[in-house]
C-alpha cells in the first residue's frame, strides 16, 4: 500500500475528514493504546488515490502490525485482544 505509514506505528487507522465514524474509531484506538503503550497514527484515505480506491466504502479502516483489523468501528476488546496477543 502507498499510502500506509511506515512501520513505525503498530496501528494505522485510515481516516477521512468530515467523518464521525473516524473520529469514534481514533477514541477507541487513542484509550486501547493508551493501555498497551502502542503506537498508533492515521492516514487520510483520501490523500492517497490507491488506499481510497480500495478502502474508500470501510473507512475507517484499522490495521495492527500492517494487517487490516477492522473497518467501520473498532472493538475495544478485539483490538486489545490482537495487540497483546491474548483472547478476546
Amino acid at each position: 500500500m502507498s499510502g500506509l505509514p511506515g512501520p513505525a506505528a503498530r496501528v494505522v487507522v485510515l481516516t477521512r475528514v468530515d467523518c464521525h465514524l473516524c473520529d469514534v474509531a481514533v477514541q477507541v484506538v487513542e484509550s486501547v493504546c493508551a493501555e498497551t503503550g502502542d503506537d498508533w497514527t492515521t492516514c487520510d484515505v483520501d490523500a492517497d488515490a490507491e488506499l481510497r480506491r480500495i478502502y474508500t466504502d470501510q473507512v475507517p479502516v484499522t490495521f495492527v502490525d500492517g494487517a487490516q483489523h477492522d473497518f467501520w468501528r473498532v472493538d475495544p476488546t478485539r483490538l486489545r485482544a490482537a495487540l497483546t496477543g491474548t483472547r478476546p
